[in-house]
């Protein structure tokens, strides 16, 4: 398990939250605490949204705590119905994520039964709210990770792995059942990418040149992040039909082998192009002296299905065939735009590349 910056944020923001509770004599500095550790966030845009979210949801809980004591009364039945009441209000607002907090305000205050209930509760709701406002100091304060950094290395961790697995499958020595679990693991692999390129998005920029060249970023990462997603299905469908790809000639066969081979090589070449180990013009997979040319694999493949109905071959499956290569020409379409888009970033942008992506590869 690694010790992320979260970790220590929400200990440093639990642990600030009680001192300055302490610090105001406020009863009950436990419930800032508690609150703190529901207000953390990984990036200062995601903080200050928590932050009203928050406030919000608390003076909601903290109204229907009021009213409920103050015309009906406090007990189990009269706290849960008020529980359900602040959770179908919360809902119709749209703000599910501080409902958890909105009810851990809303039960403290209805606990507080006793003849002082308005100062008590009044005194245990603005705890919430200093435990709320502390951890969006913490967050302020401890800047996030750079999360274009992360980004970029989840995008080639991911693709990196799912090219080793390509380049085992089309040699057919990959073991079934080793292949299948990787493959889901890659698929929630992805799933984090995407989270980090969310939180690298919302990333604030502060200059007009800061934004465009984010917004140019930005596009350039979901590229990435959509050649990788075609990358992993290419290796979904070799999984899936790889008994299928063994019935093929021996030349067919072959020639997949190659443009499989040369694509992965091109996708490698793209990411050090990218952090400048490559000249921007360098296309040697795409060059003249290119394995296979995408007209030349159809062209090849419709050579083959009119000679397998010519001699009714039952073991050359045009279907399945059909599944591998449309894939194998997706993931080469979305690698030539990525190029391209590399190539125009560099032309315009090169001394905005970060220096510390080389030691991603």
């Amino acid at each position: 398990m690694k010790l992320g910056a979260r970790i220590f944020k929400t200990g440093i923001a639990i642990s600030f939250a009680l001192f300055l509770a302490d610090i105001l004599q406020l009863p009950s500095p436990l419930f800032a605490g508690i609150a703190a550790i529901f207000a953390i966030q990984p990036s200062i845009y995601r903080s200050f949204l928590t932050v009203l979210d928050q406030i919000y949801g608390n003076l909601i809980g903290a109204v229907i705590a009021f009213v409920f004591v103050l015309t009906i009364g406090t007990n189990y039945l009269t706290i849960g119905l008020a529980a359900v009441l602040a959770i179908v209000i919360m809902l119709k607002l749209k703000l599910e994520k501080p409902v958890p907090l909105t009810l851990v305000t809303l039960i403290i205050i209805m606990e507080a039964h006793d003849q002082n209930f308005l100062e008590l509760a009044t005194l245990r709701f603005l705890t919430i709210l200093l435990g709320i406002l502390a951890a969006f100091v913490v967050n302020l304060i401890f800047l996030p990770p750079k999360y274009e950094n992360r980004l970029f290395g989840s995008i080639h961790d991911v693709s990196e792995e799912v090219i080793r697995w390509i380049r085992v499958s089309i040699l057919h020595t990959s073991d079934y059942t080793s292949i299948k679990d990787d493959i889901d693991k890659l698929e929630d692999k992805l799933s984090k990418v995407d989270q980090w390129y969310t939180f690298y998005k919302e990333e604030r920029s502060y200059t007009k040149k800061q934004q465009y060249v984010k917004a140019r970023k930005l596009v350039m990462y979901r590229q990435m992040i959509l050649t990788s997603k075609k990358s992993l299905e290419v290796l979904k469908r070799l999984h899936r039909f790889e008994n299928k790809l063994t019935e093929l000639p021996e030349h067919f066969h072959m020639m997949v082998q190659e443009q499989l081979e040369r694509l992965a090589g091109y996708h490698e070449q793209l990411y050090m192009k990218y952090v400048g180990k490559l000249k921007p013009e360098h296309n040697l997979a795409l060059g003249p002296e290119a394995a296979m040319k995408r007209n030349e694999v159809m062209g090849i493949f419709v050579k083959e299905i009119n000679l397998a109905q010519e001699e009714n071959d039952s073991e050359f499956s045009i279907y399945h065939l059909m599944h591998v290569l449309s894939a194998i020409l997706d993931y080469e379409e979305q690698l030539e735009h990525l190029d391209l888009l590399i190539v125009s970033y560099h032309n315009f942008h090169a001394d905005e590349i970060e220096s510390d992506l080389e030691d991603v590869i």
